[in-house]
């Protein structure tokens, strides 16, 4: 393979496009200190070096910095670090290595999500977010099971307690109102319904 061309991308980093369609992003000094050019063959003894010596370890460390600062799902590590430019085998190896260390972990990011929302959020709208943080179904249907400490018509119960709404002697519109509050935070039409119907007392 060779170097079809070394792109300046900011003050101090290059990205370069190899032939065989991988791109590698090094700092400028680090491509004057390899002595890479345009149109230059890489040698696949070359291309793993730069791989280890230098891409590895530097994705390690960026996905550890990433999870200090909150924590993420797998999928959601490995857009970050294929944002920053790192190649396949660079994000694979960073994965395998926080992973390793249960410094990235789905099912644990999964339950702590469950715990903070479930007075506050239907288990759809929980599903939803995890779903959108790349969390696979089965692991988030397990956790639900095991984590959720309400039925969601008990949920709807007490969200309607705290919103001081009292069934007996609310209007309609008072009603079509915590109707919308509930739709909006994931719950089912008939969930609702029942509870608004019912009161508080059956759930209680």
């Amino acid at each position: 393979m060779y170097i079809e061309s070394i792109d300046t991308t900011g003050k101090n980093k290059c990205k370069i496009h190899l032939s065989n369609g991988v791109d590698l992003t090094l700092y400028k000094g680090e491509v004057r200190q390899l002595h890479l050019q345009e149109n230059d063959e890489i040698t696949e003894d070359m291309y793993e070096e730069v791989l280890e010596e230098i891409l590895i370890p530097r994705a390690r460390r960026r996905a550890m910095h990433l999870l200090e600062k909150m924590d993420r799902s797998t999928r959601q590590l490995e857009t970050k670090l294929r944002e920053g430019g790192y190649p396949e085998p660079a994000i694979e190896s960073a994965i395998a290595y926080v992973t390793s260390y249960h410094y990235l972990d789905d099912e644990r990011l999964a339950r702590s999500h469950i715990r903070f929302y479930q007075t506050s959020r239907s288990r759809m709208r929980m599903t939803q977010d995890l779903l959108k943080k790349g969390i696979d179904r089965e692991i988030i249907d397990r956790c639900m099971e095991e984590e959720l400490e309400q039925s969601q018509m008990e949920l709807i119960a007490v969200l309607l307690q705290k919103k001081g709404y009292d069934p007996e002697n609310a209007t309609r519109q008072e009603k079509a109102k915590m109707y919308r509050f509930l739709m909006q935070r994931g719950f089912a039409s008939s969930e609702i319904s029942r509870v608004l119907r019912g009161g508080f007392s059956e759930w209680d």
